[in-house]
């Protein structure tokens, strides 16, 4: 009978969707960080339930020739990177896999070919937005990460996957609040005034923000921070404070100010320009973004005559990066502040073929229908938790000829195909897109056309 603290050798036969290791021993399923497929280790168990136990590597037996054998232990630690002990290839093979296996288990889908992961080039030091905790440890101000599952901070300087530039800029103000002896925030006691670093840099034009995250108004000095910062960092054209006084997990609060420059920094996708707030949904890769939504225009097959739905619009990224090629773009956004920006960005880019509503996707689609709106293509970019069931059987009753589906969550993805099929789509080919190297995050295009009456 096995039970917590036993030392057992175990071989690793499987990866979970989250990049944990998978051992089968007596009839119990182990999870086990920072283990690989073909791993035999000496596993100490953490924890035991019903049928699936906890355990940690004690010793690796045997490694697997697909492990990164210099990986900072910290990246796995934090969750930063936790794929990053796999080599990059295989990491891609993963991906495919298991958005495969959702097909098949949720959907029962298992006759359509899920195309290979489409990866990077440079798989790291690619993300253009950070959310950096600063907290006290031993008595000193730092940034970092929290360790996985809990509000322990580990002191990072590099991220691996973050702009090379931004990890630069927060060790450089982390050093500055030392010197102007600025107090981190303190969970606990509720106490200090620094609680997060959040910075955005443009890829293509480089300009960066900073967000200053407090607990109350007031920072000492702050005029003579923000002098050494833009002296030492001229693309820095923003910075911006963020009071939050709630004892929150949430980054931030509802106040903003802008202490410097503009509130906004512009980027590009695809050719169009767009400006971003702080709280802006922007895709934080944005190479790949470029590729995810190419794809999702390629899939699409569009032409002068297509009137096309972009549900779930954003700032317009999607829906502006095809206007030119059809006839009319409807956008639907349940963010206020995102269809303000959306308006404004097609305006920017000289497109008139844009409109953009905020209001909850469902209801809109219903309306349209009402109003003799017929779409031919319907692009839907849903947050990680899918469509609702009420806006699928809407965007079935406005019946465009295809429905390219760009998912963040592959179970999502395929329970609500499953749902499209029965209602009369067909799935047709699905490309995973690495948008999240070295995570166990993956992104997807699939396309849905109608059946033949």
């Amino acid at each position: 009978m096995l039970s917590k603290n036993d030392v057992i050798d175990v071989e690793i036969v499987d990866l979970t969707h989250q990049g944990q290791g998978l051992a089968k021993v007596d009839g119990l399923v182990f999870f086990v960080d920072n283990a690989l497929p073909g791993e035999k280790i000496r596993m100490r168990i953490l924890k035991i339930k019903k049928k699936i136990g906890y355990g940690k590597v004690e010793e690796y037996l045997e490694l697997s020739p697909n492990r990164v054998q210099d990986l900072d232990a910290n990246y796995l630690r934090t969750g930063i990177a936790d794929l990053g002990h796999l080599t990059y290839d295989k990491q891609l093979e993963f991906k495919s896999q298991q958005v495969a296996n959702n097909l098949s288990k949720i959907a029962g889908i298992n006759d359509i070919e899920v195309l290979p992961t489409l990866g990077m080039d440079q798989p790291y030091a690619y993300r253009n937005k950070a959310q950096v905790p600063v907290r006290r440890v031993k008595g000193q101000l730092e940034t970092g990460f929290f360790r996985k599952n809990s509000h322990d901070l580990v002191p990072i300087e590099d991220f691996y996957i973050q702009d090379k530039e931004i990890d630069r800029l927060v060790v450089f103000v982390r050093d500055l609040l030392r010197r102007f002896d600025l107090k981190p925030y303190d969970e606990k006691e509720q106490t200090g005034l620094i609680r997060n670093l959040v910075v955005r840099r443009g890829h293509y034009s480089g300009e960066t923000m900073l967000v200053i995250v407090t607990s109350r108004p007031k920072i000492f000095r702050i005029e003579q921070i923000i002098e050494k910062i833009t002296q030492t960092f001229p693309q820095v054209v923003s910075t911006i404070q963020n009071i939050n006084e709630k004892n929150t997990n949430v980054v931030f609060g509802a106040d903003f100010r802008t202490l410097y420059g503009k509130a906004t920094i512009t980027d590009s996708i695809l050719g169009n320009h767009y400006k971003i707030s702080a709280q802006s949904f922007y895709q934080v890769n944005t190479v790949m973004a470029e590729k995810l939504y190419q794809t999702a225009i390629d899939f699409s097959h569009l032409t002068k005559e297509d009137v096309v739905i972009d549900a779930y619009s954003g700032i317009g990224t999607i829906g502006l990066s095809l206007a030119k090629q059809v006839k009319q773009v409807y956008g639907v956004e349940v963010v206020e502040k995102a269809v303000q920006d959306a308006k404004e960005n097609a305006q920017a880019n000289g497109i008139s073929n844009a409109e953009y509503v905020c209001a909850p996707a469902e209801k809109t689609m219903a309306d349209w229908v009402k109003a003799g709106i017929k779409p031919t293509v319907i692009i839907v970019d849903p947050p990680r938790k899918g469509l609702t069931e009420s806006f699928i059987r809407a965007s079935v009753d406005t019946a465009p000829a295809k429905i390219t589906y760009i998912s963040c969550n592959p179970a999502t993805m395929a329970r609500d195909i499953k749902l499209y099929q029965e209602l009369g789509y067909k799935l047709e080919k699905v490309q995973p897109v690495d948008l999240f190297p070295q995570t166990h995050h993956i992104e997807c295009v699939a396309l849905l056309k109608r059946k033949a009456e």
